[in-house]
């Protein structure tokens, strides 16, 4: 038996120029129908380094769950002020980490390609990965 959908618009967000429009695309439809706005932001901590699990000199001080965390605020200032945001940054790879997020939800909304798809390309890894695997509505936003 198929799920109920909980009232749920989740919005994938990466920073790039589509998951702005994404987040505005998003943030209308919550508008219109009344449901919540959940923004996601994925983050992943680069493969450690050495036998010990040690961090790279290079890397020492780099937080990437604080950089989601600020790539994800600075996507929402401005767009979302009328509306209560509920804010996720789940760990892991970021197409199985949206289908999760979007596990109930009314709909999933996201940029047709982020920041790491060949410029010629109609859709990104994450966002075919999301077509094929999520539980809800899928809603691509394109350029």
């Amino acid at each position: 038996m198929a799920r109920q959908p909980d009232g749920r618009i989740v919005v994938g967000v990466d920073g790039s120029p589509l998951s702005h429009a994404a987040v505005r695309w998003a943030a209308r439809l919550a508008a219109l129908t009344g449901c919540a706005l959940e923004a996601v932001t994925v983050w992943d901590f680069p493969c450690l380094y050495g036998d010990h699990g040690l961090v790279p000199p290079a890397l020492d001080g780099f937080a990437p769950e604080r950089r989601a965390a600020e790539i994800l605020d600075e996507t929402l200032a401005g767009c979302t002020a009328a509306l209560d945001v509920r804010r996720r940054l789940p760990a892991g790879p970021p197409g199985p980490a949206l289908v999760a997020a979007a596990e109930g939800a009314t709909a999933l909304v996201i940029g047709s390609r982020g920041r790491s798809a060949p410029p010629g390309a109609a859709l990104g890894t994450v966002s075919q990965y999301c077509v094929h695997h999520a539980p809800c509505t899928v809603v691509i936003v394109r350029d």
